[in-house]
């Protein structure tokens, strides 16, 4: 199977005594690509060093994390626009808006976030969209910025039916869909049988969110199969079918198949 794992941290602490091992189980399960959203200023040299361990395999992001947006916001952009300038980014991202965390920034996080929608009206690139507790401030935000000149995921969907037709109706974004579909209690097995596959791509958001059985451990892009076969069941469609749907997606998103 060609499986996109569109969503991983695999440059985070927690994979810097054993990368070579996730790399060869992600491989070893089919999965070919590996796309790396970046936190802040000081995660980029650790992305960056991945990229150049593995050519081929992992695809870089640029942006600025809504929880690592501060009150100096305006001079972390700067540092954040000339990477994003310096570099071939196939994203920007992650970006969004988080108020599970703390509500004190808000106003900095959506002009944050703005901002970074617009880098990517600039660059022609997609967005990866953190978006917890805070699904209405985005779309906002996005048709503020102009939504039909912008495309992406929102990354880590875990919602409402409500939230879901939200966010269907932004013609050129898709859904991440990762471990959190296995979880009994998420109810997003329901909810994702009124989406249409081909708004779908994979993730893992690792190292979190792992699917049963591994939940609540490390997550890794191997185990993107078991988001695989959830989603077999929900569409009553093959694995391979799933896998083949969700990687040209991802290809359409971020413009792979030019």
């Amino acid at each position: 199977m060609n499986l996109i794992d569109t969503h991983a941290h695999l440059f985070v602490e927690e994979f810097k005594d054993d990368l070579p091992e996730v790399v060869a189980r992600a491989k070893g399960v089919g999965v070919e690509k590996v796309l790396l959203p970046n936190i802040d200023q000081d995660s980029v040299r650790y992305l960056q060093q991945c990229v150049r361990d593995y050519p081929g395999f992992f695809y870089p992001m640029m942006g600025l994390h809504p929880t690592s947006v501060t009150d100096d916001f305006e001079n972390q952009l700067d540092i954040i626009y000339r990477e994003l300038n310096s570099g071939d980014y196939i994203a920007v991202g992650e970006i969004g808006i988080d108020l599970y965390w703390d509500t004190s920034l808000k106003e900095a996080q959506i002009k944050a976030f703005e901002t970074q929608l617009k880098w990517s009206i600039e660059k022609d690139l997609p967005v990866s969209i953190h978006f917890r507790n805070a699904t209405e401030e985005v779309i906002q935000s996005i048709r503020r910025v102009g939504a039909p000149l912008l495309r992406g995921v929102f990354h880590s969907f875990g919602g409402t039916k409500a939230e879901l037709e939200a966010i269907l109706a932004l013609d050129n974004f898709l859904i991440g869909i990762n471990g959190v579909v296995t979880f009994k209690n998420s109810g997003l097995s329901e909810t994702l049988k009124h989406c249409p596959s081909n708004r779908v791509v994979l993730e893992t958001d690792s190292p979190y969110l792992a699917p049963v059985p591994y939940r609540g451990k490390r997550n890794e892009s191997a185990y993107l199969s078991y988001v695989i076969g959830q989603l077999a069941g929900i569409w009553n469609e093959s694995r391979e079918s799933v896998a083949r749907i969700t990687s040209r997606n991802a290809g359409k998103v971020f413009k792979w198949e030019d």
